[in-house]
């Protein structure tokens, strides 16, 4: 059984803003948002409550500063960039201990999360000053071809609870980058780091409704007002598939550009010449990170027969090492998740597994402390069509399916209708991507988990979403093409 770690912090607290930011102040509201530390179930902070008139005036706030903004040089824009980067370094430990409180992270992972979004933020800085236009000749010579990007307008930026501090920042920084006025939406679950970040951000000296800042307890109505208004020109979201299609739906009202990365149902492919060892070792780490609760998490362990007992075996022996507690205690490696019906949902799914025929090899219980936890699982499937192979599971729950061959393991892995990420794992490299390329899916790590880079674009395919994050194309995914024909004159 995992080793359970039992002790817990004095009722730690996170220091950051509470108030809504529009227009360059912070504002206070007479109803509050208590924010709650997964891991011990105790209060850690509070946060305004935004009602949609508040959301108005952020739109408001928003749309005035547009026209400025879009036209500042990019030397000037850089510049904010610049001395916003230096700010949220400066505040590093303090937004990394903000995330570990409120969303029940890892201290390590916390860390982690919080470089991984400050180099998203410097990656889109660094783009500003190559966003240009073309010219090229027609296709017939009689004239002369030039296009320009042009921001796409006031942008709303709607982020989950997992990654509270590298999915604001990263969408953040494309939109800013790309001269869109932004109102930042966060998640009422983990809105803490979001306000220090968006506080060390405006420090830089942004002018004022450039960036607004909004927490709700009614996400849906203050969304649904915002995009009900013309003046709302892009929304990006990062959330459920449910919610994503609502928010299109929405969207096609103002024909409102939109950007979704929605939900998932990972697979990791272990063909039969992996390295089993090292394999599981990333395995595990792909699995538990965040206690499962990642968009590009695990869900399906897809494994050639030849090497499903070693690759089972191995897989339970290292999860059994797991330590499990409060995110603040150095050398934890899952915490809880995110709330009590998180938690139940994941229990009840296993249950229907199990009801199945799938064997429990290891976990499937909630902990008898304090706190949102359930054990590290390992699960054995009764065969493909196991209730949880059609499940974003979310939770710390991995589940193992055996196949005969990689053609098998390809159709399996695209029975579904996601396709964020998966992975594939063989010595042969050439087969690892011959099966890549015919995986439904918008990122696959071969023979590595680590997918998330600044300079790649990420994003899904189906079900999984619109658009990309990452690379050249997150910013551009914040502007408009313009196109200009140029007559010749005689010489």
């Amino acid at each position: 059984m995992p080793l359970v770690d039992t002790a817990t912090p004095e009722a730690p607290t996170v220091d950051a803003p509470s108030g809504l930011l529009i227009n360059g102040a912070w504002h206070e509201t007479t109803r509050a948002i208590t924010v709650v530390d997964p891991a011990t179930e105790r209060a850690v902070g509070q946060v305004a409550d935004a009602s949609t008139s508040d959301a108005l005036r952020a739109l408001d706030a928003a749309s005035a500063a547009q026209k400025d903004w879009a036209a500042l040089s990019a030397f000037d824009r850089a510049k904010l960039f610049r001395l916003a980067e230096d700010n949220l370094v400066a505040q590093r430990d303090r937004i990394a201990r903000a995330v570990v409180l409120e969303s029940g992270k890892p201290l390590a992972q916390a860390e982690a999360e919080v470089d991984a979004a400050i180099t998203y933020w410097r990656w889109n800085g660094s783009q500003i000053g190559h966003l240009q236009g073309k010219s090229a000749a027609s296709s017939d010579g009689t004239f002369r071809v030039l296009t320009d990007r042009k921001p796409v307008g006031p942008a709303l930026l709607i982020s989950p609870w997992n990654f509270p501090a590298l999915t604001p920042l990263r969408k953040m920084s494309a939109a800013l980058a790309a001269g869109c006025t932004i109102i930042v939406k966060s998640a009422s679950l983990t809105p803490l780091t979001s306000a220090i970040m968006v506080e060390a951000v405006e420090a830089a000296g942004f002018p004022p409704g450039v960036i607004n800042l909004l927490h709700t307890s009614d996400s849906a109505g203050l969304t649904s007002a915002l995009m009900a208004d013309q003046r709302i020109r892009k929304v990006s979201f990062t959330g459920s598939t449910a919610v994503g299609v609502s928010l299109l739906h929405q969207a096609a009202t103002n024909v409102t550009s939109s950007s979704m990365e929605l939900g998932g149902n990972g697979a990791f492919i272990v063909l039969r010449d992996a390295d089993i060892p090292s394999t599981v070792q990333q395995a595990v780490a792909a699995k538990f990170r965040n206690s499962g609760q990642v968009c590009v998490a695990v869900n399906r362990f897809i494994l050639e027969d030849d090497i499903a007992d070693q690759f089972i075996d191995e897989f339970v022996r290292q999860t059994a090492a797991l330590t499990v507690g409060h995110g603040l205690d150095r050398g934890i490696g899952m915490g809880p998740l995110i709330t009590a019906a998180q938690r139940d949902r994941v229990i009840e799914w296993m249950a229907r597994s199990v009801a199945a025929g799938s064997r429990i090899l290891l976990g499937g219980n909630p902990l008898d402390r304090p706190g949102y936890f359930l054990e590290p699982t390992v699960i054995e499937a009764s065969g493909l069509d196991d209730p949880l192979a059609q499940e974003e599971i979310f939770g710390p729950v991995a589940v193992m399916y055996r196949v005969g061959s990689g053609a098998e393991a390809i159709e399996f892995a695209n029975r579904t209708p996601y396709g964020l990420a998966a992975y594939v794992f063989t010595a042969d490299v050439g087969r690892g991507l011959t099966v890549a390329g015919a995986l439904d899916s918008g990122v696959v790590g071969v023979n590595r988990v680590g997918v998330t880079e600044p300079a790649a674009p990420f994003g899904g395919v189906k079900a999984s979403g619109l658009g990309r994050e990452g690379g050249e194309d997150a910013i551009l995914e914040f502007m408009e093409e313009q196109y200009f024909a140029l007559a010749r004159a005689d010489i």
